[in-house]
């Protein structure tokens, strides 16, 4: 039976559905923890690959003996472990907030690394026990994985649209048990009817008790501390694959949010509810009131600067949220107001509730665009007297360093330069953040605005620039046209009136900053004038933190780690220093050094206690199998990871980027297999042509991606296929060419290969997001071409020692 036809059908199923696990909980874990655990979570996928390839070392002939019947149970048990073990994680309570502190945080999270791993690791066995007992048939059989990848990356997204994340856990559960059907049939087994109790069992995951599946909510995320306050109920929820909605109301203690309002407010906000997005950053839908001028609390915060400065008639703002920044408009008398909003849905709840919202949305004067907010700028042609960005992301988790990791392309410096451009002369660009101690993102904001003027060829940056800042919040406008003298004094009087303090204006006195919410010093100011001056490089590599502009290379905006830092605030523990660490990025560093580790460990285990007697004449042995497939596993992620990154900011958000980007890689990669094995190319034409494409998709998406991001989505996502399709299409080639010539001359070494792919990947899934966080996306790519050469010498060197031509 060794080359009897493959179990294609099961092995695209069971590929389809692990994909689509995969990103099922890059969804659950941005919603009980956060955004950036999407990298650990491919990362541990690839770790049950790796896992599975080392273990058929070892029991690889006794399970080929029984193959129907452990392709079967492997497939039961992954659907089993997919439910069980992401439900039984979730009562490790890991948190990563407390990893800085708190050592036992380090062994949960590798103990969820581990378990989360077991599901991908019954998965791949399917795979790498049909490779071994079809070792004739490995392009086909690789092929059927890709494409079924592929499918399924797709597949979950249309069901994120249609279910909470949670009831699909349990769908695809019982999804993946029903393929054990499906392989039943495919492999010959009798009786027949026997598979259909596998359809029946599936049934069994619904039965669960509806407490067993509550997601268990990181307790410092913000709904999490909102339902801890009296009164606090949950209205409604709304579920998508960008994100879990919650609309919570409380009428014992309201809620007042105001951003940095002014100790010289006389009037609260009025009536609220709350909308957590993914249960941690919080909107608010105000009340619209019948009389305009009790929303008069809206003049005091720092955002409401810029409307005492000139008279504004056009207004974008980028991020409406609920709304709150369009009603700061109407306040003030906008009479063309545009708005832009990522998420469809919030707008739904605005607009659901038309007599307590008043319905804002549908006004004649306010124009609301679901769309990336880039994309927008990027296609309109209409210039407005101001633009503003409100603070979008949650106080605490942005103090904890928790977005570290998370791609923000609002604010490069190319953003930067778009929102200059698309404003009138004398209009304004205002961008609203937190105040923190000890400042970073204040200061790394001002640093950007600072690069885009100056690249933009603007004279004389400084009489551009204006920041205010309340005991919360801070306000940064930065004007196309130089700031007049009489702006200046409505500036000072602003701020006078409101107990706000002065952090930088066009020939500001030292001793006029920080007055108010007394700081020990006058960082924020400090900090603006040094870097005005002509040695501000100088200023940002000494200062404590990362402040150095980020790009669309390079959008980690919110990562401000410096390694020579560390010292210092680990000296501070036990004095709340330790909360200074970015603990986002800290993770990935943890998450790096247990995938190099598990990776060793497995590809280490085969050697020393399964030692190998090479074949006379065979040209591969354990030396260039580990380099070769080590090499290609790196690239193909490293490609994969970096075109997910830069693809976020051309579709709009981290899971389409995900998903689109997977499916055409995985697709057309399986493709090329299928394609590849039929001519049996050698490897060094396909690696030639992943060289070129390579490049040129590279410079495409740095340089084409501006001029084309205010395409439709459909439109955009069909470029994507043609760019990346081609590149995919080759990339699918070296993996099975290889593995069916280890398979002709060394069959015992298949599983060992798969491991060692298997385990670069875990590590290419962790290392391209560091590679990417310091160098930027470019030097990825790169550096996967340069790995994919180095994988096409070995091959060839291989070649030679056989003496083919």
């Amino acid at each position: 039976m060794q080359d009897s036809s493959p179990p294609r059908l099961t092995i695209l199923l069971v590929s389809a559905a692990a994909l689509a696990y995969e990103i099922l909980l890059m969804r659950l874990f941005s919603i009980v923890q956060y955004h950036h655990f999407a990298y650990m979570i491919i990362s541990l996928a690839l770790l049950g690959y790796g896992a599975s390839g080392t273990f058929l070392v070892f029991f690889r002939q006794r399970l080929l003996q029984r193959f129907p019947l452990a392709i079967i149970t492997s497939i039961a048990l992954f659907g089993i472990t997919a439910v069980a073990c992401y439900l039984g994680g979730q009562y490790l309570l890991f948190n990563p907030e407390e990893i800085l502190w708190d050592q036992s945080q380090w062994l949960k999270l590798l103990v969820l690394y581990l378990l989360l791993a077991l599901s991908f690791f019954f998965a791949a066995n399917c795979i790498a026990l049909t490779f071994s007992q079809c070792r004739q048939k490995i392009s086909e059989i690789y092929a059927a994985d890709l494409i079924g990848a592929g499918v399924g990356s797709m597949l979950i997204i249309g069901l994120l649209f249609l279910f909470y994340p949670q009831r699909i856990l349990l769908s695809l559960g019982s999804m993946i048990l029903s393929i054990c059907a499906v392989a039943w049939l495919e492999l010959g087994l009798q009786p027949r009817w026997r598979g259909a109790l596998f359809i029946g069992s599936a049934a069994l995951f619904f039965l669960l008790p509806a407490e067993w599946t509550v997601l268990a909510v990181s307790p410092y995320k913000g709904l999490s501390q909102q339902m801890r306050i009296e009164g606090s109920r949950i209205v409604e929820e709304k579920s998508s694959p960008l994100a879990l909605l919650t609309l919570v109301e409380n009428k014992v203690v309201p809620f007042r949010y105001a951003p940095g309002l002014s100790l010289t407010a006389e009037f609260e906000p009025p009536e609220q509810l709350a909308i957590f997005t993914d249960a941690d950053a919080m909107t608010v839908i105000t009340r619209f009131p019948d009389d305009i001028s009790q929303l008069a609390y809206l003049d005091k915060l720092t955002s409401a600067l810029p409307y005492h400065l000139n008279k504004t008639e056009d207004i974008l703002i980028l991020g409406a949220g609920a709304g709150t920044d369009i009603l700061q408009a109407l306040y003030f008398g906008v009479a063309d107001i545009t708005a832009v909003e990522l998420n469809p849905q919030v707008p739904y709840f605005v607009g659901n509730r038309p007599k307590f919202s008043g319905n804002i949305f549908t006004r004649s004067d306010v124009h609301l665009h679901i769309a990336e907010a880039r994309s927008f700028v990027s296609g309109s042609s209409k210039k407005f007297d101001l633009i503003k960005l409100p603070v979008l992301d949650a106080f605490s988790s942005s103090a904890a360093g928790l977005y570290a990791l998370h791609e923000n392309y609002l604010y490069t410096v190319e953003a930067l330069k778009e929102y200059i451009n698309d404003l009138t002369p004398g209009g304004y660009l205002s961008m609203s953040r937190w105040v923190k101690l000890p400042p970073r993102d204040t200061v790394k904001l001002f640093a950007t605005a600072v690069k885009a003027l100056r690249e933009l060829n603007i004279p004389e940056p400084e009489n551009h620039l204006v920041m205010i800042r309340s005991w919360q919040s801070a306000s940064l406008l930065v004007k196309k046209n130089p700031v007049s003298p009489e702006e200046i004094r409505l500036i000072r009087e602003f701020c006078r009136q409101r107990l706000f303090d002065l952090v930088y204006y066009p020939a500001m006195q030292e001793q006029e900053a920080n007055r108010y919410n007394i700081l020990q010093q006058s960082y924020l100011h400090d900090a603006a004038v040094s870097l005005l001056d002509d040695n501000s490089g100088g200023f940002i590599e000494n200062y404590k933190f990362n402040i150095t502009p980020s790009t669309d290379d390079k959008p980690y905006f919110s990562n401000f780690f410096k390694w020579r830092t560390l010292p210092e605030i680990q000296q501070l523990k036990g004095q709340g220093g330790m909360v200074l660490l970015e603990s986002g990025y800290l993770i990935l560093i943890i998450t790096l050094i247990q995938a190099i580790t598990a990776s060793l460990v497995l590809i280490l285990l085969p050697i020393i206690f399964r030692p190998y007697a090479p074949v006379e004449g065979a040209a591969w042995n354990r030396s260039r199998i580990i380099v070769y497939f080590f090499a290609i596993g790196l690239g193909f992620l490293f490609l994969e990871i970096a075109f997910i990154q830069k693809f976020i900011l051309y579709l709009g958000h981290p899971l389409y980027a995900a998903a689109v980007v997977l499916a055409i890689f995985l697709v057309f990669a399986g493709l090329g297999s299928q394609y590849g094995q039929k001519r049996r190319f050698h490897v060094i034409w396909p690696v030639s042509m992943i060289l070129v494409l390579g490049i040129v998709d590279m410079f495409t998406a740095f340089f084409l991606f501006d001029t084309i991001n205010w395409l439709p989505k459909f439109i955009k996502i069909l470029i994507a296929v043609l760019m990346l399709g081609p590149l995919a299409f080759f990339m699918g080639m070296p993996f099975p060419l290889a593995l069916t010539r280890v398979g002709s001359e060394t069959s015992g070494l298949i599983p060992w290969a798969w491991a060692v792919n298997g385990c670069a990947s875990v590590t290419a899934a962790v290392l391209a997001t560091l590679l990417a966080v310091h160098f930027g996306f470019a030097v990825v790519v790169l550096t996967a071409l340069i790995l994919y050469g180095l994988a096409a010498a070995v091959f060839a060197s291989g070649q030679n020692y056989k003496g083919d031509t």
